[in-house]
């Protein structure tokens, strides 16, 4: 019989599976968040106030939030994070079209750079144990003094992997150089209340996209641009309303609503700190199990096991995750992600424990290296992705220019870049992360033949 609510059915089905969430959305589905939101789906009426000119409810919202994360402004997003990095990037790219752009850029900032017309300058992120790894400051000084017109440095910090980036530092570079420090900040946001404060606003950005329903009790789509200086706040509601949907939905502000008091009035806080502490107590289990986890300054609520290092690679990382009840954020056949927030329960906590403890053991295998490299670039982001283009098998696309972004998602970023040829060994980066077919340009005489140059 053929279901008439596919996608429902199978949340329903999903649901009855009964597993750990260690993935988004932050309220773990738990009942946090009151079902009166369902009934509360209204539009913008003379007395419920409007997103991309928020006068009453949701400027006040909008003020609270501000309060909570000490910003100069706080904008609301019903779009998700992607809203508030193209918002973000099109006040940066006001100030110049040259961008310092980390190499692990999420595709939505890479789409948001196509549309704005940005150039992006890639740096390579350096890492160890097969992690994303961070941008070291010495190469930001040198881009800055190869490409001194750079209006900002974009980085993802911190990355899927936990590893947070040093802000203090890249900020003070930034500001030297006259640029922006701009962060994808969006599994970030509870940051701003561990023991110490970590979020990237507080280390000295300049604008942070937080998309607080990673890892906070909001609803799926709520996010917010965090500006440190009314200065650059100047004009980010039009610059906003320019990529945002006209119908935000008022049930995800509310969600927002919710968190901020949950917060700034209730013991959010206090459980957050409490979260810490459970989390590190399983993150040292893993290591005294033989676990690699990534190194330096990461993600106090987010455990990262490198599962290769006990012999676990591949399809066996998901099942054997399956097989004790949990649902992992992410498994990329080496690295295992987990994001942990207070309503994961301790039941939740108890069961991820047990599955490190008892992990199978194999002979330890060494991590693939990261790749992080840069394809020979034949059009700007913008030219190819507004070009003519169709799709080929991977097989059949080395030597072509690519069209769009190729990427796994999650993490969403991106293995090549538009405007760049697809060389052999991107090619096999494409096939190994299970991607199959990709968009390539075509010539202004409709060939597909590889670019001969």
């Amino acid at each position: 019989m053929e279901q008439r609510t596919p996608l429902l059915t199978c949340l329903q089905e999903h649901d009855k599976l009964h597993r750990s969430s260690f993935h988004t959305p932050g309220h773990k589905c738990s009942s946090f968040l009151p079902l009166e939101l369902l009934r509360l789906d209204y539009t913008e009426l003379p007395d419920t106030d409007a997103l991309y000119e928020a006068a009453g409810a949701i400027r006040k919202t909008e003020e609270a939030l501000s309060h909570l994360f000490h910003s100069g402004r706080s904008l609301i997003s019903a779009g998700g994070c992607t809203l508030a990095i193209q918002t973000m990037l099109k006040i940066a790219s006001d100030r110049g079209k040259t961008i310092l752009f980390a190499r692990n850029a999420h595709r939505s900032a890479v789409s948001a750079a196509a549309l704005l017309g940005i150039d992006p300058v890639w740096l390579l992120p350096t890492g160890d144990n097969g992690f994303t790894g961070t941008i070291r400051p010495e190469e930001v000084e040198e881009a800055f003094r190869n490409y001194p017109d750079a209006s900002a440095l974009y980085i993802t910090s911190p990355s899927y992997y936990g590893e947070i980036s040093d802000i203090p530092v890249l900020s003070d570079i930034c500001h030297q150089h006259g640029a922006l420090l701009i962060v994808d900040n969006a599994h970030g946001s509870h940051l701003a209340f561990m023991k110490e404060n970590l979020h990237p606003l507080h280390l000295g950005a300049d604008m942070t996209a937080c998309s607080l329903h990673k890892t906070l009790p909001v609803l799926t789509g709520g996010a917010a641009l965090q500006i440190r200086s009314q200065a650059h706040a100047e004009g980010a509601k039009e610059a906003m309303a320019l990529f945002g949907s006209t119908s935000p939905s008022y049930p995800i502000m509310c969600s927002i609503d919710l968190c901020v008091d949950y917060l700034l009035h209730q013991d959010g806080i206090s459980a957050y700190q409490a979260c810490e502490k459970r989390v590190e107590s399983i993150r040292q289990t893993a290591v005294q199990c033989g676990l690699q986890l990534p190194s330096g300054l990461c993600d106090p609520l987010r455990i990262t096991l490198n599962t290769a290092s006990v012999g676990l690679t591949g399809k066996q990382q998901i099942a054997y995750f399956e097989s004790c009840g949990i649902d992992c954020e992410f498994c990329d056949g080496e690295n295992a992600v987990m994001i942990c927030t207070p309503f994961n329960t301790e039941e939740d906590f108890l069961r991820l424990e047990t599955a490190v403890r008892q992990m199978p053991r194999k002979e330890a295998l060494l991590p693939r290296k990261r790749s992080f490299f840069l394809p020979q670039q034949r059009l700007s982001l913008r030219q190819a992705v507004l070009s003519p283009s169709v799709c080929l098998p991977v097989e059949q696309a080395e030597g072509h220019i690519a069209a769009d972004t190729a990427c796994p998602c999650p993490p969403g970023v991106p293995l090549i870049m538009p405007g760049e040829i697809i060389s052999k060994s991107v090619q096999k980066e494409l096939l190994q992360a299970g991607i199959r077919s990709i968009r390539i340009v075509r010539d202004k005489a409709g060939s597909t033949s590889p670019d001969p140059n």
